[in-house]
């Protein structure tokens, strides 16, 4: 095989399944088996594979245009489309930038915090370039995404003294640890460009979950030394969490927004970077120098951008939250009582999200060849067994999720 697989020791690893079709929660290989998704394909089809309406407006936007360059030139999808992301962050003046992958969002996010700094000083140059991001986080695989990742404990640790150094911190939970990581803000803030956080469930370093009153607290210090703070809701954004959005949950106002994953409801790539009016302001200048250095060849693709605005209107039209809302009651109730099992660290389950943490490391080859054998397509990350299933998912596909996690975890005394 001339494919070189992502995440992955070609050497070791077992001969991938060849997925033929999918549909719903369903994907079928090429040998007639079929699979119930557990974990939506990294958590994007939030609608199901295949939803009719997304693959009409696909198709429509490919018979008329399929891509043409954003550069002095632009369309309808991307104009409506940004229009509707501008509105999920609170005020008026909110910009919006699309690119075509979260990783790449985070990029800009970055790209814009710093510059935003830059572009209020004389010399268009500034010493607020760091970031402080937080243990295990994951923000991408790109070089500046991987940079606001844990540096010791990620995926990325081969990569240190490659990327740029940020200031990773723990994530605040009480009154003690908010005071330190005051201290820590207020001694760096003239270095400082923004903070970055993955609200509520840092999701690909295992699922770890922290409050809406930690994400209070993160705000709260920024405002108080007037650093930006950037969400990451990539993973957690499109009602992952049971809201729209994670950051709604502890009712404070990010300076930028990062979306992608389910953004187009699991069909094209598609990711966008949401600026407050704040954070746009010192870019709107006579000098070109002011302006965003940033433009991937096919950002605001319009396939794309259609893909995206049929999704929003699912959002908009179905009842996708209390769907969310079903789901995380059917796996509560299912997996919650793993807890008591002698090799289980945690239970959590937030939204359409349901984490078992082992305690141990999962042997994740053994693992995904039990769930397959048991007609179910799961992959655990490090410590963790999860669900994040598509949110139109049938009780019964979820109940064969769930038989399949307790089957393991019970395997295991």
């Amino acid at each position: 095989m001339n494919l070189w697989m992502p995440y992955s020791q070609m050497k070791t690893a077992s001969k991938p399944l060849e997925v033929v079709s999918s549909e719903g929660s369903l994907l079928t290989l090429n040998d007639g088996r079929q699979l119930v998704d557990g974990i939506a394909s990294w958590w994007t089809a939030c609608h199901g594979y295949r939803h009719p309406a997304i693959v009409e407006a696909i198709q429509q936007q490919a018979a008329v245009l399929p891509h043409v360059m954003l550069g002095g030139i632009v369309h309808q999808p991307a104009l409506q489309l940004a229009e509707r992301l501008a509105k999920y962050l609170p005020g008026d003046g909110n910009k919006v930038f699309l690119s075509d992958s979260g990783s790449v969002a985070v990029e800009v996010a970055m790209k814009m915090a710093m510059q935003h700094w830059a572009n209020q000083s004389a010399t268009g140059k500034t010493a607020r370039h760091k970031f402080v991001s937080f243990r295990d986080a994951y923000h991408g695989d790109t070089s500046g995404a991987m940079s606001l990742c844990d540096p010791v404990d990620s995926m990325h640790s081969n990569f240190r003294g490659f990327l740029l150094e940020q200031f990773p911190q723990s994530i605040p939970d009480s009154d003690e640890t908010e005071a330190e990581f005051d201290r820590f803000i207020a001694s760096q803030k003239d270095c400082l460009a923004a903070a970055i956080i993955e609200p509520l469930a840092q999701m690909a370093t295992g699922m770890r979950f922290h409050s809406p009153d930690s994400l209070a607290r993160i705000r709260r210090v920024c405002d108080r030394h007037d650093v930006l703070l950037i969400v990451d809701e990539v993973a957690t954004g499109f009602g992952r969490t049971g809201t729209m959005f994670a950051y709604q949950q502890a009712q404070i106002q990010p300076d930028i927004l990062c979306v992608g994953k389910g953004l187009t409801g699991c069909s094209v790539g598609l990711a966008a970077t949401i600026a407050s009016a704040k954070v746009y302001e010192p870019f709107h200048a006579d000098r070109w120098e002011a302006a965003l250095m940033h433009g991937p060849t096919y950002m605001g693709n319009p396939i794309a951008c259609a893909a995206a605005n049929a999704s929003v209107d699912l959002f908009e039209s179905q009842p996708r939250l209390e769907q969310v809302r079903s789901i995380e009651q059917q796996m509560e109730q299912r997996l919650a009582p793993l807890a008591e099992n002698d090799h289980v660290d945690q239970v959590r389950c937030l939204g359409a999200i349901g984490a078992v943490r082992m305690k141990e490391e999962v042997d994740v080859a053994a693992a995904t060849e039990y769930f397959v054998q048991r007609g179910v397509w799961l992959r655990p990350i490090r410590d963790t067994v999860y669900l994040a299933p598509a949110f139109t998912i049938a009780s019964d596909e979820l109940s064969q999720l769930c038989d399949a996690v307790v089957g393991y975890v019970q395997a295991k005394a």
